[in-house]
């Protein structure tokens, strides 16, 4: 069977010229938009250790939040497909990036630490052994050259 392509396309856009551009490595906002047809833009920057805006997204808080969103969305599907009643969801997902000597770095590993809801108890164990199915159909998780590991809690709806 074929592959079945996918294709995405986002925009950009620095908006952080004080007036004399990159004349120096402080001239410089480190401001730009993220945008794509249909959804509002995101506002984002450099990372605050990098002279950037703690109140905007950084590049590095859109790749963890990409992974855990295409964890937990895969997680649900196949939670629908195999029984399990999903009624509550919430990761706190945390990323560690080092620094190289080169002035470069990489991301040493991301946990995933889902707090999952489920209707009943007897779907527990199906629902704690279905995040290891979910991490290997996550497109995201099969794209990065890091571990990403799983911290699961389930618990009972009302229990």
């Amino acid at each position: 069977m074929p592959e079945k392509l996918h294709t995405y396309d986002t925009e950009v856009t620095w908006t952080g010229d004080l007036g004399t551009g990159t004349s120096t490595y402080r001239a410089y906002d480190r401001a730009h938009e993220v945008s794509a047809a249909g959804p509002p833009p995101i506002l984002g920057s450099a990372d605050p250790g990098f002279r950037g805006d703690p109140s905007r997204w950084n590049p590095e808080q859109l790749l963890l939040v990409s992974l855990s969103q295409c964890h937990m969305l895969s997680y649900l599907a196949l939670c629908s497909m195999n029984g399990v009643v999903v009624t509550g969801y919430t990761d706190r997902a945390h990323g560690t990036m080092a620094e190289t000597a080169d002035g470069g770095g990489h991301f040493t590993e991301v946990v995933l630490r889902p707090e999952v809801e489920v209707a009943e108890q007897g779907m527990t164990d199906k629902a704690l052994a279905l995040h290891g199915d979910a991490h290997r159909v996550c497109f995201i998780a099969g794209s990065v050259n890091f571990p990403v590991r799983h911290e699961p809690v389930v618990s009972v709806r009302g229990g």
